[in-house]
Formats: C-alpha cells, sequence, structure tokens
C-alpha cells in the first residue's frame, strides 16, 4: 500500500499532529508499505520548500512553501495562491500514485490536499487532534475545512468526547472513529530501587515528586498548579515541583514560583527528550494537569503507564480519562486552587501507583501495537473500497 501523510507539522515539532503521522508511517514501513509525507515548511524563517529525506522518517519528506511574513502577500491572497501551488506541486511530486492521504488536522494544506486527492479519486483519512472542533466554526459561502471533513472516507477523533462534539455542532456522518494517541514502551512501571535511581539521576533530591509535563502556555494553567504547591510547600520540604516543557510563559512562571518563595523547590526542566520523560513520570508520585482545554491529553496517558496517578481538571480530556481510568485519574473543577492543592496533597500523604486494570487497559487502547492496528486496519479498509 501506498500512503503520503498530509500534516502541517512533523517532528522534530512534538504536537500531536506531528508525532502521529511520523509514528503511523513508520509502523506502516516497518510492514513493507510505501511512505511518504508533505508538510509545510516550518515557520516564517524556517526550512525551506523542497524535498529532503528526513533522517528519522521513512520515504520522501516534501516540505512546502512557509507563509509569507508580508501582510500585502496575505491581504492580497497572494500568498495563499503562492503556497497552494506548493502544496499541489509537493502532492503531485510524492502523492500521485498513493492508495491513500491521511490528512492530519486542518490548515490550508489539509483543506488543499483534500481538494487534491478529490480531484484524483484518491481516498482520505481524516485525524481531528482538538482545535479544528473546539473552536470549530462553519464558514457561511465556502468552506474548505468543513468540505475536508466530509469527503473523508473516515474520520478519527483522539478521544470519545471530540467525536460527541462534532456531533454536537451538527457533524454527523458515516465513518466516524475514535483512535487514541499511542503510548511510547518508554512509559512502564520500574521498581522502587530503579525510581530512586532515576530520581538521582535527574538530581532530584527530594523523596516525593509532583509533575506537570505541558508547553507553558495560558491555557495549560500552571500558574494555579505554582499556587496550590506553595500551599503544600509551606507545610512540607520533603516535595519537587517539576515542569517538563518551554513556552512563552516560563519566565513569568518562574518569576511566580519566586514571588511564593518556592523557587528553591521548583524545577523548570525545558524541553526533554521523550525517554527522560519517561523517567520522570516513574519518578513522580502524582501528575498534575491543570489545563483549561484538553481533547485526550497524552501526557496524562503516559503518567498512567508509568505507574503515577492523575491529578486533572474537568476538561473534556480529563473528564473522559476519569471515566476511563477510575480513581487512578482524580478531578477537579478548572481554576480551583483549594481542590488542586486538597488532591495533591492527598495523593503526597498517600502514595502509590495505578491499579493493574489501568495499566491493562493503557496497553490496550493506547500501546502502539493497538494504534497501529486500527490504523493500518482503517487504510486497508478503505483502499480495498476504491
Amino acid at each position: 500500500m501506498r500512503i503520503c501523510h498530509v500534516s502541517p507539522h512533523l517532528p522534530p515539532d512534538q504536537a500531536a499532529n506531528a508525532l502521529l503521522p511520523a509514528h503511523v508511517g513508520r509502523w506502516s514501513h516497518e510492514l513493507g508499505h510505501n511512505v511518504a509525507f508533505v508538510t509545510q515548511a516550518g515557520g516564517q524563517t524556517g526550512t525551506a520548500a523542497g524535498r529532503d529525506h528526513a533522517a528519522d522518517l521513512p520515504g520522501t519528506v516534501r516540505r512546502t512553501r512557509a507563509r509569507s511574513s508580508s501582510p500585502l502577500l496575505r491581504a492580497l491572497r497572494i500568498d495563499t495562491l503562492r503556497r497552494t501551488r506548493s502544496i499541489t506541486t509537493a502532492l503531485d511530486e510524492v502523492a500521485r500514485n498513493a492508495d491513500i492521504v491521511h490528512l492530519h488536522s486542518n490548515g490550508l494544506i489539509v483543506e488543499v490536499a483534500s481538494a487534491w486527492a478529490k480531484r484524483r479519486g484518491i481516498p482520505t483519512v481524516l485525524t481531528l487532534y482538538g482545535t479544528e472542533i473546539w473552536h470549530y466554526r462553519r464558514r457561511p459561502l465556502f468552506d474548505p475545512f468543513t468540505r475536508a471533513y466530509h469527503d473523508a472516507r473516515a474520520v478519527t477523533f483522539y478521544s470519545q468526547r471530540l467525536l460527541d462534539r462534532a456531533r454536537e455542532l451538527g457533524l454527523e456522518r458515516d465513518g466516524l472513529h475514535v483512535i487514541y494517541p499511542p503510548v511510547s514502551d518508554a512509559f512502564r512501571v520500574v521498581d522502587d530501587a530503579t525510581r530512586e535511581h532515576w530520581r538521582r539521576e535527574l538530581g532530584i533530591a527530594e523523596p516525593h515528586v509532583v509533575l506537570n509535563v505541558k508547553r507553558l502556555h495560558p491555557l495549560a494553567g500552571q500558574h494555579h498548579l505554582i499556587d496550590a504547591f506553595a500551599r503544600i510547600a509551606a507545610v512540607r520540604r520533603d516535595v519537587r515541583l517539576v515542569f517538563c516543557g518551554t513556552g512563552p510563559l516560563r519566565v513569568t512562571l518562574e518569576a511566580r514560583a519566586e514571588a511564593a518563595g518556592i523557587a528553591h523547590a521548583v524545577t523548570f526542566a525545558g524541553l526533554v527528550p521523550n525517554d527522560q520523560v519517561a523517567r520522570y513520570a516513574a519518578v513522580a508520585d502524582v501528575f498534575a494537569l491543570p489545563s483549561d482545554l484538553e481533547a485526550l491529553p497524552t501526557v496524562a496517558v503516559e503518567a498512567l503507564a508509568a505507574g503515577t496517578p492523575v491529578v486533572s481538571t474537568d476538561h473534556p480530556g480529563g473528564v473522559e480519562l476519569h471515566a476511563l481510568f477510575g480513581q487512578d485519574v482524580r478531578v477537579v473543577p478548572r481554576g480551583d486552587v483549594d481542590g488542586l492543592t486538597a488532591e495533591l496533597t492527598a495523593a503526597l500523604e498517600r502514595p502509590r501507583r495505578t491499579t493493574e486494570d489501568t495499566r491493562a487497559l493503557v496497553a490496550a487502547r493506547f500501546g502502539p501495537a493497538a494504534v497501529r492496528d486500527a490504523y493500518l486496519a482503517l487504510y486497508t479498509r478503505i483502499a480495498g473500497q476504491a
């Protein structure tokens, strides 16, 4: 089978719509399928448009023209026309003989690729990650995203709540599926001796750890976590708060921790390799996810796979994880610092690991083999119908 993935992002970007096409592409290649990728160049001053063979991806990666920095070119739609031509040229080069075009997320590159595939009779699969539905507004006259949604042979969603929201918005159709994001086998339960060894290697002197893995962004709610941790740190000195991630709020959050008098107990680890994130997840006593909005937070499922219970706010992803994993995912209202403090305190006072049922469910629904098989079965069925 010949499969072309079209996504606004690819690694080294760590966005969900960068990681999934990379994972599925590698799995498909390992099973003998031919794989190619079309993505946009990395920002206004990023990678130039062109063809390359990315070292960590199988097949050809074709990068299209980046968005212009000129307001005039954008206002006159000249930039859109140039980018559209670049996208179609890339598709003509690497996808003209494809059996499946897998579209990821939304934006011009996905909308153009959908129309291109329809003209050539190539079936498409569309995967939606969150913002495409949470912020969906149907355009009154010409709506290329809604057209791409209905033209796709199948649409997959990162969570059941996301699919339910699409239906509420009037986007009901046949061929809707939930395929959860994959969780790497690096996230696993280890014994106490290994946890202690990793804690030392990570430079953590305290015996207890609260972990957050997320971009440092206003919607991630990390300011609430700092406020909650300040209350915890006022009564106990044996806990460290670790943030893995970078983003525009780092300086602001560091200043907030300093003002609260807890900077000595807070680590901003920055952008951390995935294998090291897995170690942080294993040594943590509790994973905190105080976000305002999440579709299905893979980072929380990774923590569960590593044996670490989760405290989440009641965004759709947190509510869905609580429904799946029960008491291993505790939920508090968004913005409720009192509730967040109470749940984190309880988790630290009675530290435990996740249940066997939770770890079995992670493997069955989020394990790489389960996700791989779900996508390959979908490809096979759709290609057979073409």
